[in-house]
């Protein structure tokens, strides 16, 4: 295949990605790994991302509470890191949330280092 045929379809499935190319193409020149970024790995990243995002909240909707109010909520997207093993690696970027007083009442139960 031509690089001209691929730089066709590349532009012709830029308007089938929801996500701003321009947005991902700065989230990966963040890396200092990364100098340069060809169109086509923009696109299959933005493409990738846009996927997995899908996959994420549906796995979310399906799992969570989100059925019966049709609505999808962060206690859903928690849940789904959390009991899901696709998703484990998501826990520490989308925890689920504690009130500040059970937190406090974990501390105070947690044994103080000083205790031995």
């Amino acid at each position: 295949m031509s690089a001209r045929n691929v730089e066709d379809k590349v532009a012709v499935n830029i308007k089938h990605v929801s996500l701003p190319m321009s947005r991902v193409k700065l989230i990966m020149k963040s890396s200092p790994d990364v100098s340069n970024i060809n169109q086509e790995a923009l696109f299959l990243t933005t493409k990738a991302t846009e996927l997995f995002v899908q996959h994420l909240a549906l796995s979310s909707y399906k799992s969570g509470s989100g059925k019966d109010h049709n609505a999808l909520s962060y206690s859903d997207l928690a849940g789904a890191a959390e009991e899901s093993e696709t998703f484990q690696f998501l826990t520490d970027i989308l925890p689920k949330k504690i009130l500040a007083k059970d937190y406090l009442k974990s501390l105070e139960e947690l044994p103080e280092e000083g205790d031995n």
